[in-house]
């Protein structure tokens, strides 16, 4: 697979383990600069697995390995040389499950910019600013910025946690069931947020929500047990999908 201008992430023949069993084989895609590629598939199909291999957040298992290359701007990640911790500020994550700190709003956002040194106070409220703004909540926080994150409802603390990443001005999203415990307005939200952020950064989107896939994504790709099964512009994968077993899924016939 030949890596072009316009990918940001190419993964070629990529599949990791662990403990020797393999969760994900072979896996060669391409993500394209500025656009969101969702990621749908049954449990264990090896979704998170690959979301996290892209920041090697899978590192931290003591039994897992690699095989395979995985490039960032044309870079492997996983050469000897690479900075693990500029990596992961390069590639940003956002969990199912919002975990704000139990600090106030604007701490929550100042403490990655600190941690890179930052002190300035003009600096770090111009971040927050505009990363709230960015994750579709400044209107809804900006006179409680000096109260506590706990105090904020579920679908604001999944955008605090989308914002709190965008401060430290990363170049990819990663977002592992950020809806999966919202409700519908809150995932038009998130939604909604997305959209306006693919213009600045390139998105990984992995969801069992089908219906968000095909409403929020650019592309889709359809994994099971470890294995890519098909990838494609979003329209034609949900209208014309070229593999039965991607049409079986996406149809409700399992998963």
């Amino acid at each position: 697979m030949t890596s072009q201008p316009a990918d940001k992430i190419v993964s070629v023949n990529f599949g990791f383990f662990f403990s020797g069993e393999p969760a994900l084989k072979s896996i060669s895609l391409m993500v394209r600069k500025n656009e969101i590629l969702s990621i749908i598939g049954p449990a264990r199909s090896g979704k998170t697995t690959f979301l996290r291999s892209l920041n090697r957040l899978n590192d931290l298992y003591v039994n897992g390995r690699h095989q395979g290359s995985i490039l960032l701007d044309g870079e492997d990640i996983y050469d000897r040389n690479v900075d693990i911790s500029a990596l992961r500020r390069r590639v940003g994550m956002v969990y199912a499950t919002p975990i704000p700190l139990p600090m106030t709003i604007f701490d929550n956002l100042a403490y990655g910019p600190r941690r890179k040194g930052i002190r300035d106070r003009g600096r770090l409220e111009a971040l927050a600013e505009g990363s709230l703004k960015s994750a579709f909540l400044w209107s809804e926080v900006k006179d409680r910025l000096r109260t506590s994150a706990l105090q904020l409802s579920g679908g604001q603390q999944q955008r605090l946690c989308l914002a709190r990443v965008l401060t430290l001005e990363p170049e990819v999203l990663l977002l592992d069931e950020p809806c999966s415990g919202l409700d519908p307005i809150s995932t038009s939200q998130i939604e909604e947020a997305l959209q306006d952020l693919k213009k600045q950064y390139t998105i990984i989107l992995v969801t069992n929500n089908v219906k968000q896939a095909a409403r929020a994504s650019d592309r889709t790709a359809f994994f099971l047990m470890g294995e890519m099964i098909e990838l494609g512009d979003t329209k034609s994968f949900f209208t014309n999908p070229q593999d039965k077993r991607t049409s079986d899924y996406i149809t409700g016939k399992f998963g």
